[in-house]
């Protein structure tokens, strides 16, 4: 009976490296090439950059040197335009979802968000295009805008409801009995204990929109010089790289994989923003 019971014991173990081991080969078979991606972005990009790329307007096709300052801009100015629309909607239909929303409502708000978050990021800029670009026969800054904060909204709803979800009950429990309001318990008790995790929300679904190129394409255009009017078209980062990596010319490419790196960056320092802004989060949800 020992012997079973040995046998057992080491075949158990034996099934256990087997499991371990797949696991391990399937992790380096789908980070592998996003490290490789990485390493190249790194060796090509890095070596790229100097001053000017930050301080300098784009040169002209053919020229050596130049920037994408007003680039750089144009990207957050549309990331500040984006935010201006999704946020506030984002924000209203996750409380209207968690804390006032029929259950029909609510389940048909959550499927349309569920579709629009799924919906290719060219489908938006071709419907921007239609309604906003074609009536007002122009290109613009509030168009692109226009585009990535549709975007954020089915984002930013469906992280606000689940934070506002995790807020236990208790803690409108006890502000009802207080005589609270209920718009006010939602606003200082629900909102403010949740704060965190819905700001996290904002700050992914920026990330996300940042780096979209397709419906920039259809609504922002680009522009080689600084923008001084938001009705006018605007550059932006990845309309840049876009047509960098599309040049003939060998220092244009050379810019792209600068701004591409840029681009990473920027994207990664806002993740880790959010996973110090988070950082303990869930056990204040839950005292």
């Amino acid at each position: 009976m020992s012997m079973k019971n040995n046998w057992q014991h080491r075949w158990r173990k034996v099934k256990s490296s087997m499991v371990s081991g797949l696991c391990l080969t399937c992790a380096v078979v789908v980070i592998a090439p996003l490290a490789l991606l990485l390493f190249s972005l790194v060796k090509k990009g890095a070596s790229s950059l100097d001053l000017n790329f930050f301080t300098q307007l784009p040169k002209a096709a053919g020229e050596i040197g130049g920037g994408m300052a007003n680039a750089m801009v144009g990207s957050l100015v549309l990331l500040g335009l984006a935010a201006a629309v999704g946020v506030p909607i984002g924000v209203l239909g996750g409380i209207y979802l968690s804390e006032f929303g029929g259950r029909r409502l609510s389940w048909a708000v959550r499927f349309a968000a569920d579709i629009l978050n799924g919906t290719p990021s060219i489908v938006w800029g071709i419907v921007i295009w239609a309604l906003v670009v074609v009536p007002i026969t122009g290109f613009s800054a509030y168009a692109g805008g226009l585009a990535l904060g549709f975007m954020m909204i089915p984002i930013v709803i469906r992280t606000t409801e689940e934070m506002l979800a995790m807020v236990p009950n208790g803690y409108r429990e006890a502000a009802y009995a207080l005589g609270i309001p209920r718009w006010r318990i939602v606003l200082h008790v629900v909102l403010k204990t949740a704060s965190r995790g819905v700001i996290t929300g904002i700050l992914l679904a920026g990330a996300r929109v940042i780096g979209e190129t397709a419906p920039l394409l259809f609504t922002a255009l680009g522009n080689n010089f600084w923008s001084h009017n938001l009705s006018e078209p605007i550059n932006a980062m990845t309309l840049q790289i876009f047509n960098y990596a599309n040049s003939p010319f060998p220092d244009q490419n050379r810019q792209a994989w600068a701004g591409a790196l840029v681009l990473i960056l920027f994207a990664l320092a806002l993740n880790v923003g959010v996973r110090i802004m988070t950082r303990g989060s869930a056990p204040h949800l839950v005292k």
